[in-house]
């Protein structure tokens, strides 16, 4: 039974008083040492990839209860794939499901009746949804990150928000494709959002916006025009229904639009350089951890696609032409060691990279723009491996997995989906490259400078 009624059983001091609710453990070692997410895993009782659902791993009670509810509830949102792709978005009834366990409260501070989960442990909740199923990881991982930005806001609209509870779902778009109009009441607010992964279902949705006065945008750092972001309650949006497209079908990523609406100023927040509201590590420095969510979101993908193959193989399926089973040919092995080999390497880095993220977190001196690159790429190299990884076993799966009814094809098409987000797309390795070429210059010009010196004190001597 899932543990918890309206949310994770918190522990002692996270603002309810609730006892905590310690998740079953399970001793029965993985089959043949192979980590995978076949059918017989997504049983209720059988214990799931170490790295994902250990129980021995150092989590406070709280996430493994999280990890134990989500492993309950993997059969069925695995069986009901089909619905969410053509049903494009998420059904209300898993929603309230998904609500009801508390993924959507992983940012939020205790203080408010969240988890405010560590940044590692939240990731691998995330990453083990999207090992179910990568519209639900995805919707999850936008959903539950709200909760990081809305700490961005003043106290009074943050307060708002979280009124009636923790479990608020939120949706937007960070691109700043609307225009606020200064006005004496506030700001007249026009413009039209896309990609708002979960809107028919969200509570509060973000738009980013350019501020202008008497028609002319207003100067921002660098002079650049100043961009801000603005909440406003699901209710007061309207959404148009654009989304049909290749990958993440189930997201519901509509566009989402306002006319001519009048917002008060303190619903719009500094997104890069605003004073949070809230303390704690995780709202000091919000843009770094954006390629680590989608990181997430991809290495799921991935091991989902892996789980699929392996379960392909496990049936003994012998391909046209083939002298042996798959999983008896040398091929077949020779490649699937290849796989795994660069899953593993995709999952080690953004790990690595989380945990540098979280100390420097930890420590308050995430917010610096070194920092944000090296998150950035260690994102994008994350998302375009997991998006081999994938096409590698859809590759390997041969003629069967171009059916619909086939679990690699969807995974292929979500990770290319996922892929191209703006947070992880490749065009951003360019920042990488400058920053390493800037410490490759600076370094050359200190040698040089310092063998001048050397040589200006051997002339004294």
């Amino acid at each position: 039974m899932i543990q918890g009624s309206l949310g994770v059983a918190l522990e002692p001091g996270c603002g309810t008083g609730t006892p905590p609710v310690v998740a079953r453990s399970s001793t029965e070692p993985a089959p043949d040492g192979v980590e995978t997410m076949s059918t017989a895993v997504r049983c209720v009782d059988h214990p799931i990839a170490e790295n994902i659902f250990s129980e021995t791993a150092p989590m406070t009670k709280t996430a493994l209860t999280l990890l134990a509810n989500i492993r309950e509830l993997a059969p069925d949102i695995a069986a009901r794939a089909a619905e969410i792709e053509a049903g494009r978005r998420l059904p209300p009834d898993l929603v309230d499901t998904l609500k009801s366990i508390g993924v959507f409260r992983l940012f939020v501070p205790q203080s408010h009746g969240g988890l405010e989960l560590d940044l590692p442990t939240a990731l691998r909740i995330i990453a083990a949804l999207g090992r179910i199923d990568g519209s639900v990881g995805w919707t999850v991982m936008i959903g539950s990150s709200g909760g990081i930005f809305a700490p961005s806001l003043p106290r009074e609209t943050y307060e708002r928000i979280y009124q009636n509870g923790p479990d608020v779902i939120f949706a937007g778009s960070a691109q700043p494709v609307g225009t606020a109009e200064a006005t004496a009441g506030g700001w007249r607010v026009n413009g039209r959002w896309p990609f708002a992964s979960g809107c028919q279902h969200a509570d509060w949705m973000v738009g980013f916006c350019v501020m202008s006065e008497g028609g002319k945008p207003i100067p921002g750092e660098g002079g650049r025009p100043l961009v801000r972001g603005l909440f406003l309650p699901a209710r007061d949006w309207q959404i148009e229904d654009t989304w049909y497209v290749a990958g993440l079908k189930g997201t519901g990523s509509h566009h989402i639009a306002l006319r001519d609406m009048m917002v008060p100023a303190a619903n719009f927040f500094d997104f890069e350089g605003g004073v949070p509201c809230q303390p704690g590590p995780l709202y000091q420095a919000v843009p770094q951890f954006l390629p680590l969510l989608h990181g997430a979101t991809s290495v799921g993908l991935a091991e989902g696609a892996l789980d699929d193959l392996l379960e392909l193989a496990n049936t003994g399926r012998q391909q046209l032409g083939a002298t042996a089973p798959m999983r008896e040919s040398e091929t077949f092995q020779f490649e699937l060691g290849r796989i795994v080999a660069e899953l593993r390497a995709a999952r080690a880095f953004h790990q690595v990279q989380v945990a540098s993220h979280w100390r420097h977190a930890l420590a308050g001196t995430l917010k610096d723009e070194a920092l944000h690159t090296e998150g950035t790429q260690t994102g994008i190299w994350v998302a375009t491996t997991c998006v081999r990884v994938a096409d590698a076993c859809f590759t390997l799966a041969g003629g069967s997995a171009i059916y619909e009814s086939s679990p690699l094809q969807r995974r292929m098409r979500d990770l290319h989906a996922a892929a191209q987000h703006a947070a992880v797309q490749q065009r951003h390795y360019v920042t990488a490259g400058k920053a390493a070429t800037a410490r490759s210059r600076r370094q050359f010009e200190d040698r040089g400078r310092h063998a001048a010196e050397e040589l200006d004190e051997k002339a004294r001597l």
